[in-house]
């Protein structure tokens, strides 16, 4: 029997600061009972880590775990079931080999003067005086990328991020009857959107990531429409969820500790972005299924059983880190989880880093003088984690 917690995933305590439950699991030993969520978790580096690399865990519903989906969200899962996210192999290796035909290091390393460019536009046209910078810059930073690289119209941003906060909606602890509502009709919005996208790209190829993805090939095949539609959905909304969340998690934590350009000069920023990750992730949890019978940490999962590793508790592992708690950007470089590891490890990881080592440098050049002009806030998104606003001030 494992030891047991009780922690609402919903209460404002919780959202705002989610560590003291953490440490509190982590002292519990290696696995612990989350009577919230019914759920074995970890909050062990180790364990999550060996967890997430074991090919005896995955992220499909054991086949006979499937149960039939609700009528009103079949908009929603008809894109789930074509996801890189939710499929296994042979499915998810056929798909991530096509897709990384196309989403190339070289084309997103591509993208360094666009990001670069892009931050100071948001910076030109932020207020003069105090302005949230979630909304005025870590929001529309990687959407836009992001609609650039797959060759959407600019003028859609604001309809992709509508479509993609609805969706996302999904994973988080407030889901009800009208966020499901919400999610089908914008996963039916976004599907229309895409489809229409794509055959045009068809009958008139340009450099853009949908070309890309039309064309890549492999000896299993290619892309069918409903795979391309679901990846480009997935691209947005995990890019765009987790880039906005750690930015403005980034620059809060510097803020707060009076740090600014000297921790994002060209020799430091690659060890301050890391230590962002490490410190305050924007996912905290994700999920397995167990495969087959197999025993972790002295506990013995049955298939079918599903565990919970909490990537943000791996992170603030002293059995890891030293100080875990404390922000430490120049401490020396090691591997985090907040992307994950093994088959899953998010594909959209690079492109995420790109745009921090690139727009915290822009930002904290062109406003040496921000400072936290209102005490910040985490919205209620568990299990996300990022902030509902960032209210800044330039001096």
């Amino acid at each position: 029997m494992l030891p047991g917690l009780s922690q609402s995933p919903t209460e404002d305590a919780f959202v705002q600061n989610p560590y003291p439950f953490y440490d509190r699991a982590r002292a519990l030993g290696p696995l612990f009972h989350w009577a919230d969520y019914d759920l074995t978790c970890s909050a062990s580096a180790t364990v999550v880590g060996a967890i997430l690399r074991d090919r005896r865990f995955g992220r499909e519903t054991p086949a006979e775990l499937k149960t039939p989906e609700p009528e009103h969200l079949a908009p929603f899962y008809d894109v789930e079931r074509h996801s890189l996210l939710e499929l296994e192999p042979p499915s998810h290796t056929r798909l991530r080999s096509l897709v990384l035909r196309a989403f190339t290091s070289r084309r997103i390393a591509g993208l360094a003067p666009e990001i670069e460019r892009l931050a100071h536009d948001l910076i030109d046209a932020a207020p003069e005086s105090e302005f949230d910078l979630i909304r005025h810059f870590a929001q529309p930073l990687p959407v836009i990328i992001i609609a650039r690289l797959l060759g959407v119209p600019e003028t859609r941003a604001d309809d992709l991020l509508a479509w993609s906060n609805a969706m996302v909606a999904m994973y988080q602890a407030r889901r009800s009857r009208e966020i499901e509502d919400a999610a089908a009709k914008a996963a039916a919005e976004f599907s229309d959107f895409l489809r229409e996208l794509v055959e045009q790209r068809r009958n008139a190829p340009a450099d853009d990531l949908i070309t890309q993805l039309i064309r890549a090939e492999t000896e299993d095949g290619k892309l069918t429409t409903d795979e391309m539609i679901a990846t480009c959905i997935l691209l947005l909304n995990a890019g765009h969820e987790a880039t906005v969340h750690t930015i403005g998690n980034g620059v809060k934590a510097l803020l707060e500790h009076g740090m600014g350009r000297d921790m994002l000069a060209p020799d430091r920023v690659e060890a301050t972005v890391e230590e962002i990750l490490r410190f305050d992730p924007p996912l905290h949890l994700f999920t397995r299924w167990a495969y087959e019978d197999v025993e972790i940490a002295g506990h013995s999962f049955r298939r079918g059983d599903r565990v919970g590793c909490l990537l943000a508790a791996a992170n603030r592992d002293p059995a890891v880190w030293d100080e875990p708690d404390h922000f430490v950007p120049d401490r020396p470089l090691k591997p985090n989880l907040s992307f994950g590891a093994g088959i899953h490890f998010c594909v959209g990881a690079p492109l995420a880093r790109l745009e921090l080592r690139i727009a915290l440098p822009v930002l904290f050049d062109r406003l040496p003088g921000l400072r936290i002009a209102q005490a910040p806030r985490y919205a209620n998104l568990y299990h996300f984690h990022g902030l509902q606003q960032l209210i800044v001030s330039r001096e």
